[in-house]
């Protein structure tokens, strides 16, 4: 059965991926085709938050000129809406808009969410059993288990603690994850409660490890759920940059502090069961600005710093987000077009604006569109820009999920722990460069016996983790333990 067209565009922060998608939906429904239409659905996490257009950066009713945008603005600030259910919400719609005889366009900058949308059964957990069947190996560790940590299972939190407030709590369930799924456990800090906390969910939904889910996975190429074009809007940082912090300036005069405001506010209302560690309350301008808000004088200079750190902090979100695509959705897309081109994906170059980007965005993107749709031949997209060149071209990666568990675990540094509680975790990947850094020399001059011994496993395993990085190594990839000893 051939699979039905999606259209995906996805990007940093700031090179019109909205504006794009409004025109190719205009250009859709101008045209003379089989395709009556088309509609927005929303990919932002942030933009599924009613009201507060400026701090999530919505387009303006008026600037829509008609199109329908869905799964925008119908959840309230403090609400927690999460990856699986933003899923099957984006699932309906595409539904609902294929028998309409339409084309979904999905646009937004949450490309974690439209990866688990493009390819199925790579998200653990999605559809909880009401009582699963245990494992042998669930079974096991739960019959072994520590009374505190049995009950502690039974009755899991339903939001993930603060670490820094309260880090038993944090730690506890760090330790409970250990007993179930070890692997799992290695690949997350214990800091990291939500990613935990997440895991232990699909320990109970499923009555499974995640470990043994995701072998199961590793096992098959990720298939894509729709013949999906592709469509990534990337601007070079040197220009995005400066941009995107006049892009601060800009939500600052059209009234991002009162927003601000209203939020803080509605956090603080002692009757409010607004959960303020959720939703809106994590986007880019609100964390910056709560400090300012709390403090009894509001100086300039507070201010002033609030708004650089939240310029910071979205240069910093534009950096992580292209880190996403070139490491996380571009393998994935690869290993979907070995077998056929399913997915045909293309940089845009939207490092220029105004007529530049017209030239360099919007007609190569209609074009390309119109090819999709009719199904003719499209371009070489190696060939449409040297950025397009550069940036497609990526070193294979692993997209298994066995393999990137095992690529991204974790260790304990036993001569940098200060509380055996809260041990000193760090990326496996990173244990060599971590031991020549003067806070881990510093402590390690004061070792003890066993921390010298100690010290002297760890740079072994930091000599493993280096060599493994490196081209035709011989070193066996499964060395070395999980949780130092």
């Amino acid at each position: 059965m051939s699979l039905r067209p999606l259209i995906a565009i996805f990007g940093t922060t700031g090179v019109g991926k909205s504006n794009l998608a409004i025109q190719l939906a205009l250009q859709i429904a101008a045209q003379k085709s089989r395709w009556k239409g088309a509609r927005i659905i929303n990919a932002d996490a942030m933009q599924v938050y009613a009201g507060l257009d400026v701090i999530t950066n919505k387009v303006p009713e008026a600037e829509r000129h008609g199109v329908e945008h869905l799964l925008m603005g119908f959840k309230q600030p403090g609400e927690q809406y999460v990856v699986g259910q933003w899923v099957r919400d984006a699932i309906c719609a595409i539904e609902e808009t294929h028998m309409r005889e339409q084309i979904p366009i999905v646009v937004g900058g949450t490309s974690y969410w439209m990866q688990h949308l493009m390819f199925p059964d790579r998200l653990a957990g999605m559809q909880p059993e009401a009582a699963p069947t245990l494992s042998e190996s669930i079974a096991r560790s739960l019959a072994s288990m520590p009374p505190h940590l049995l009950d502690l299972f039974n009755s899991l939190p339903e939001q993930p603690p603060d670490a820094a407030v309260d880090p038993d709590a944090a730690t506890a369930l760090h330790l409970l994850l250990h007993h179930l799924d070890p692997a799992v456990a290695a690949r997350w800090h214990w800091r990291d409660t939500r990613k935990v906390i997440r895991s232990l969910r699909i320990v109970k939904d499923t009555g499974r490890r995640p470990s043994e889910i995701m072998s199961e996975q590793s096992e098959t190429l990720p298939k894509p759920r729709y013949r999906t074009l592709c469509l990534w809007l990337y601007a070079e940082p040197s220009v995005l940059n400066p941009r995107l912090d006049s892009r601060v300036d800009a939500m600052m005069e059209r009234g991002l502090l009162d927003e601000v405001r209203s939020l803080h506010s509605l956090a603080q209302q002692p009757t409010s069961d607004i959960d303020y560690t959720l939703g809106i309350y994590q986007s880019i301008g609100y964390k910056e600005f709560h400090g300012y808000l709390m403090a009894p004088s509001r100086t300039e200079k507070a201010f002033n710093e609030a708004v650089d750190n939240m310029k910071l902090s979205t240069r910093q979100y534009a950096k992580r987000q292209i880190s996403w695509i070139r490491n996380k959705l571009l393998p994935a897309i690869n290993t979907a077009n070995i077998e056929d081109k399913i997915m045909p994906t293309y940089l845009l170059d939207a490092t220029d604006t105004g007529d530049k980007w017209i030239s360099n965005v919007q007609d190569p993107a209609l074009q390309l569109t119109r090819d999709f749709l009719n199904s003719d031949d499209l371009p070489d997209p190696l060939k449409l820009s040297e950025n397009a060149r550069k940036m497609l071209n990526i070193n294979d990666k692993p997209v298994d999920p066995t393999a990137v568990l095992k690529a991204q675990r974790k260790v304990v540094c036993s001569i940098c722990t200060v509380d055996p509680a809260q041990p000193f975790m760090v990326d496996e990947g990173r244990l060599a460069v971590h031991l020549e850094s003067r806070p881990h020399k510093r402590l390690a001059n004061k070792k003890t016996p066993e921390q010298y011994r100690e010290e002297n496993r760890l740079k072994k395993l930091g000599l493993a983790s280096k060599a493994m990085a490196e081209p035709n190594s011989n070193v066996d990839r499964d060395s070395g333990s999980l949780f130092s000893s």
